[in-house]
């Protein structure tokens, strides 16, 4: 299939762009930036969904899109609110309205745990009643529903891929966002930054997927869209790791201990954990790489030898 990947230079986009490429497929990589690294084998088109005339006016010769473009910082949404709706929400309108009409039956979003927010009953499944606390769950949310509309009218198939916490890395292509856990660890290991600030006591509980495993869910979700009906699936391995767990599992990777210090802390859900029974019986997906140990190592690597 000829199938365009949105996003394809972040660090999930650029993981389910490899493996589209390892399947046999033709892949074209949608990038803001020309000189942004892409997988070997990925067709660049150069746009911004923010700005749709920079874009083709229509999709007629993809097959499918993997939509994996947009914002993705929790706390940075709160106090830029506006942006993060124009481009998770905006961003998905203008795939969907090049996609409506065009030969492209299906799309796979990259959608979020955010769109739950606080949750009593844990692991969290699909059918949890969304609501989210901060805007960029919103915008994610809303950007669903756009997409479970459009495929209502049977022009599409659309299913949603709602992650919860991805980490590790391909080789040569680690995660730099400073913002997630796992990699400010291990820029205190390589002494980039000079300790870890915890949030609070270091109990909150989170589920880790491998980005391998996350892009792997993305090839099966591809194959499985049907139009007419959106679905959407939990990706998490279903472990729970507090904070504690992965500072723990770093020190034991990287062999040194890493220095840290605690704040007040800010408000967090406690526990966020992905009920994936879903996908593991709707598609057979399994998080193959997704340990704790696995994932940290495939980060360390990574860095070491980008």
């Amino acid at each position: 299939m000829k199938i365009l990947v949105t996003g394809a230079a972040g660090f999930v986009g650029y993981a389910v762009a490899a493996l589209l490429v390892e399947h046999g497929h033709e892949v074209t990589g949608l990038t803001r930036s020309q000189a942004s690294a892409l997988p070997t084998g990925v067709q660049r088109l150069q746009g911004d969904l923010r700005t749709p005339e920079t874009l083709p006016t229509t999709l007629a010769e993809v097959d499918g899109v993997c939509h994996l473009a947009g914002l993705t910082k929790v706390r940075e949404s709160r106090s830029n609110p506006v942006d993060h709706w124009r481009t998770n929400v905006g961003g998905t309108l203008t795939i969907l309205d090049r996609l409506a009409g065009a030969r492209a039956g299906r799309i796979v979003l990259a959608s979020t745990c955010a769109v739950y927010g606080e949750q009593a009953e844990q692991p969290i499944s699909e059918t949890a009643t969304g609501a989210p606390s901060s805007p960029y769950g919103t915008s994610k949310l809303a950007a669903d529903q756009a997409a479970a509309d459009l495929a209502a009218t049977g022009a599409i198939g659309a299913i949603s891929l709602r992650a919860f916490n991805v980490a590790g890395a391909l080789s040569g292509h680690p995660d730099r966002d400073a913002t997630r856990l796992i990699p400010q660890l291990l820029a205190v290991q390589q002494r980039r930054a000079p300790e870890l600030v915890v949030n609070g006591d270091g109990t909150a509980v989170r589920d880790f997927v491998h980005v391998a495993d996350m892009a792997t869910a993305f090839v099966l979700a591809l194959h499985a869209c049907e139009p007419g009906t959106w679905r959407a699936y939990n990706v998490g391995s279903g472990r729970p790791s507090t904070v504690h767990d992965v500072i723990a599992a770093v020190e034991t990777v990287t062999g040194r201990p890493v220095p840290r210090r605690h704040t007040a802390a800010a408000h967090e859900p406690a526990t966020l954990l992905a009920d994936s029974t879903r996908i593991r019986s709707a598609l057979g997906w399994r998080p193959h790489k997704s340990s704790l140990t696995e994932i940290i190592s495939d980060a360390w690597t990574a860095l070491n030898s980008d």
